[in-house]
C-alpha cells in the first residue's frame, strides 16, 4: 500500500470545475491520490465541514518595491508572504521594477536577494520596464528563458510611462518569445491636465484624488492599449479594471477573439469614492489608482466578474502605512498628488470574494477558485498550481464556510498600521494554507520558516481559443507585398 506523507480526509473538494467529496494523499509536495477514502498518511488532517481548494495565487502584488519616486512599500518578502498565507494564498507573483538606467540583470538579482532567503511561499516576478532602451530589450530573452514570462508598463506616471513607441517595442518582444505583457491603463495626460487644474482652485484634499482621475481615463488608455497589442497580434492583460467602460471593452475584445486577459480587484468591488471623503487625513488610507468609484460602477463591474470577464481578482497589494514613511512622506497634509498611492489587501482578497461572492450567492464556489487562482495558474504559466489534481503541487488552502467574523487589523498578519477593510463582516475564513505539502498557516499560527519559499519559473501564455487580429497593413497579402515583422 503506497505510503502518504499527508492525507486530507473528510473535506468537500472544490476546483474550478467541480464539487465533490474526497480524500488527498500526498507525497513529496506533490498531489498523489484522490479517492473516496485514503487510509494511512504520516499526517492526517481533518477537514470534516471544511472545504479543501487550490491555495490562492496571488498575481499582482508589490512587494519590496521601490516607487519611481523611491518610497519602499512596508512589507518585505517576509511580511508580505506570511500576510498572503494567512489569507488562503500558497504562491504569489509580486513585481520586480526596473527603473530609469537599471539593467534587468541588476533588477533581478535585486529582487533575488529580497525574496529567496524571505519568502515562505512560492513565488516569482512580473518584471516593471520603464526604460526600454536597446540594451534592455537585447536583455528580455535571458529573462524568458529563466521563466519570467510576463512583464509590465504603465501609461501614466512621468518616470514610468514608456510612450505608446515603448509599448510597441515591448509588445513585439514579449510575442517573439511568448511572453505576456501587462498595462496600467490610464492616460497620462488627462491626469495631469486635471491635476492642474485642482490645484489652482487649491482642491488638495484627499477626496479630490477620487474625481482627479476620470473614468474616460482609464477606458481611453484601455482602448488604446488593446488598438496597439492588436497591431503586432500580441498578448496583453489589463491590470485593475476599475470602470463599468474598461471592462465593456475587455469583454466585446475578447468576444472578438483578441489575446487579452484582465483582473479587477477587490477594493473596485467594495469600496467608493465616499471612503475618501472622511475627517481630516483618514482619506489618504484609501487613495489608490486608477481610483476606488462610485456604486453603480461596483455593481457593474460584479456583473462582469460573474460573466467571466476578468481571468483574476487581485489585490494590488500596495502597503504604505499611514505616517511619515509611507502615505504622508511628503508631509502630514500633503496635497493628494503628493501622497503615496496605493492600499493593503493581500490578506483579505479571498475572505471578502468568498464573503461577498460565494456566500451572498453573486458567485458560484467553482468561480471563486477560478478568479483567486486556476485562472492565474493559466494565465501566467503556473504549470503545476492552480488545480487539486494527481502530479500538481499540493498547494491547498482548507477553509472554515461557516466561520464569522470582523476583519482587523491584527487579521492582515502585514507591516501596515491600517486595513481599509477593518470592520467589515466576514463569513467563510481559510483555516489552513499549504505550499508543497507543507503547513504554511494553521488555526491562525505560522508554522513554516523564512525563505523556504521557492523561485517558480513559468512557462508562456497559453493562447488556446485566441485567434487574435491580424492587421491588414501588415499582411503581404493585403499590402503589396511588403514584408514587416511586427
Amino acid at each position: 500500500m503506497t505510503e502518504f506523507d499527508t492525507v486530507i480526509h473528510g473535506g468537500r473538494v472544490a476546483t474550478a470545475s467541480d464539487l465533490f467529496d474526497a480524500d488527498i494523499g500526498i507525497i513529496d509536495g506533490r498531489i498523489a491520490a484522490i479517492n473516496e477514502n485514503i487510509a494511512g498518511g504520516g499526517r492526517r488532517i481533518d477537514a470534516t465541514g471544511k472545504l479543501v481548494m487550490p491555495g490562492g495565487i496571488e498575481a499582482h502584488a508589490h512587494i519590496a518595491q521601490e516607487s519611481s519616486a523611491g518610497l519602499m512599500t512596508a512589507d518585505d518578502y517576509y511580511s508580505g508572504s506570511v500576510s498572503a498565507a494567512f489569507g488562503g494564498n500558497s504562491s504569489f507573483i509580486p513585481f520586480a521594477a526596473q527603473h530609469r538606467g537599471q539593467s534587468i540583470a541588476d533588477v533581478i538579482a535585486t529582487y533575488d536577494g529580497r525574496a529567496a532567503p524571505n519568502s515562505v511561499l512560492d513565488y516569482s516576478y512580473h518584471l516593471i520596464i520603464s526604460d526600454p532602451s536597446a540594451s534592455v530589450l537585447e536583455e528580455l530573452p535571458g529573462v524568458f528563458a529563466r521563466g519570467i514570462t510576463s512583464f509590465k508598463v504603465f501609461m501614466t506616471y512621468d518616470l514610468m510611462n514608456i510612450g505608446d513607441g515603448g509599448m510597441l517595442d515591448i509588445l513585439t518582444v514579449a510575442k517573439q518569445h511568448g511572453a505576456l505583457t501587462m498595462v496600467h491603463a490610464e492616460n497620462n495626460d488627462m491626469l495631469k491636465w486635471m491635476n492642474k487644474r485642482f490645484a489652482a482652485a487649491g482642491l488638495t484634499a484627499p477626496k479630490y484624488h477620487a474625481v482627479s482621475r476620470p473614468e474616460l481615463a482609464e477606458e481611453e488608455a484601455i482602448n488604446r492599449a488593446v488598438s496597439l497589442a492588436k497591431l503586432v497580434d500580441a498578448p496583453l492583460f489589463i491590470v485593475h479594471v476599475s470602470t463599468s467602460g474598461g471592462a465593456a471593452i475587455v469583454q466585446r475584445e475578447k468576444l472578438a477573439g483578441t489575446k487579452l486577459f484582465a483582473e479587477t480587484c477587490p477594493q473596485y468591488l467594495a469600496l467608493t469614492r465616499d471612503d475618501l471623503d472622511r475627517p481630516g487625513m483618514e482619506g489618504a488610507k484609501f487613495i489608490c489608482s486608477p481610483p476606488v468609484r462610485d456604486k453603480a460602477t461596483q455593481d457593474a463591474l460584479w456583473r462582469h466578474v460573474q460573466s467571466g470577464t476578468f481571468e483574476s481578482v487581485s489585490s494590488d497589494h500596495a502597503p504604505y502605512r499611514f505616517d511619515a514613511t509611507g502615505k504622508f512622506a511628503n508631509g502630514a497634509d500633503a496635497p493628494y498628488p503628493k501622497i503615496a498611492n496605493g492600499m493593503p489587501g493581500i490578506a483579505m482578497r479571498l475572505p471578502y470574494l468568498f464573503s461577498e461572492g460565494v456566500v451572498k450567492g453573486r458567485i458560484t464556489l467553482q468561480q471563486f477558485v477560478s478568479l483567486s487562482s486556476t485562472g492565474a495558474a493559466k494565465t501566467f504559466g503556473m504549470a503545476k498550481k492552480g488545480a487539486i489534481a494527481p502530479g500538481f503541487d499540493a498547494d491547498i488552502a482548507i477553509w472554515d464556510p461557516e466561520a464569522c467574523r470582523t476583519a482587523t487589523l491584527a487579521d492582515q498578519h502585514d507591516n501596515m498600521n491600517y486595513s481599509p477593510f477593518e470592520g467589515m463582516q466576514i463569513e467563510g475564513w481559510p483555516v489552513l494554507t499549504m505550499n508543497r505539502g507543507d503547513i504554511i498557516v494553521e488555526n491562525g499560527e505560522l508554522k513554516a520558516d523564512r525563505g523556504r519559499g521557492r523561485f517558480v519559473p513559468r512557462k508562456p501564455v497559453d493562447l488556446t481559443g485566441k485567434p487574435g487580429y491580424r492587421a491588414k497593413e501588415l499582411d503581404p497579402a493585403q499590402n503589396f507585398g511588403a514584408e514587416i515583422a511586427p
